[in-house]
């Protein structure tokens, strides 16, 4: 059944998996979600803490932030989430930060990284050394993106876990950097760990094909110089990495996270159109190249999506149409130069 309500949305977007359940009972400690406030954070938490009070666990979710929301930490607290209030860029905040059985790391700085290059590097490059030497030897999960990867000929499919990286552009960049400090605290410290690569998590409020509903029913032209994309929706891959604690080991594993179906951006638009009953304009014509991503081991893992981008494009198109909310932060997919 489609959401109709962001509390509906919601509720679907957090509710575990069995396999969440049981990765999660497994962990010795409090779990601490580090950067808990932005887009994935709020319901990762309420699908971490779904899954131990059905597993009789008596283990926190302690979700950290600057919390400049404050909404948004009242929600976490209604719903059982412990909220601490912190920066994270600040390398003093660190010793005060509660102990864990596992942590997961969702900091990052994208939007804006170019016109503020010494933000992103510290964020991106420098604020995970913080999290590594404060939880050393505790098992992590680190989100991190397929923008790590270069460009592929679209006929080649995605990059896998053991292609060499090819990051295009600062932000990129940055986010190879973080991969490599979590890979040394992994070697150094013996710290479990999972880098997370993913692109493109999608809900109702955000994401490509949210992106693109927005633009044509808006009227604006889509441009489809990017000729396709991965997507995933959002609640499948946050049980992923939920349950990719169980995956972390020293030396560093690599998951990619994304669907399995390498979409048309043309495809996706055309759809919305007719979902949305939307007049559809197109821009620019395809590049032989795209940001893609195979995840055939992370599906062989934990298996497929549970929702298909024929629901979401649907259930987007009509939030959209209803006048739901969103988040108005676009993801910028179309950028092929690395700059955002």
């Amino acid at each position: 059944m489609n959401p109709t309500t962001e509390e509906e949305l919601d509720e679907i977007l957090s509710r575990p998996t069995p396999g969440v359940i049981e990765t999660l009972s497994g962990i010795e400690g409090d779990l601490v979600l580090l950067g808990g406030g932005g887009k994935v954070g709020p319901t990762l938490a309420r699908m971490a803490r779904r899954a131990l009070d059905s597993a009789g666990s008596p283990a926190k979710v302690v979700s950290v932030s600057r919390w400049s929301d404050q909404a948004a930490a009242d929600e976490a607290r209604r719903h059982g989430i412990e909220v601490v209030s912190a920066d994270l860029g600040d390398p003093d905040a660190w010793a005060g930060l509660p102990d864990a059985g596992a942590v997961v790391y969702l900091l990052g700085h994208k939007f804006g990284s170019t016109s503020d290059p010494s933000l992103t590097w510290w964020l991106n490059a420098v604020v995970p050394g913080f999290c590594a030497s404060r939880y050393r030897g505790v098992p992590t999960v680190a989100y991190s993106t397929g923008n790590v990867y270069p460009l592929r000929p679209t006929q080649l499919g995605g990059s896998t876990e053991l292609d060499e990286l090819g990051p295009v552009g600062m932000y990129a960049q940055s986010c190879a950097a973080r991969e490599q400090v979590f890979a040394q605290a992994a070697e150094r410290w013996a710290t479990p760990t999972t880098i997370y690569r993913l692109n493109y998590a999608c809900e109702l409020r955000y994401g490509v094909i949210a992106d693109i509903a927005e633009k044509i029913a808006g009227g604006q032209p889509v441009d489809v110089t990017m000729p396709a994309v991965n997507v995933v929706w959002q609640a499948d891959s946050t049980a992923w990495s939920l349950q990719s604690l169980g995956l972390a080991a020293a030396p560093a594993e690599i998951l990619n996270a994304t669907g399995p179906e390498t979409l048309s951006t043309r495809y996706i638009a055309q759809r919305l159109a007719d979902a949305g009953g939307w007049d559809l304009k197109i821009e620019g014509e395809e590049a032989g190249t795209a940001l893609l991503s195979n995840a055939a081991k992370c599906h062989t893992l934990y298996g497929y999506p549970s929702v298909t981008p024929e629901t979401i494009i649907e259930w987007v198109a009509e939030w959209i149409n209803a006048g739901g909310r969103r988040f108005g932060k676009p993801t910028k997919f179309q950028q092929r130069d690395g700059g955002f």
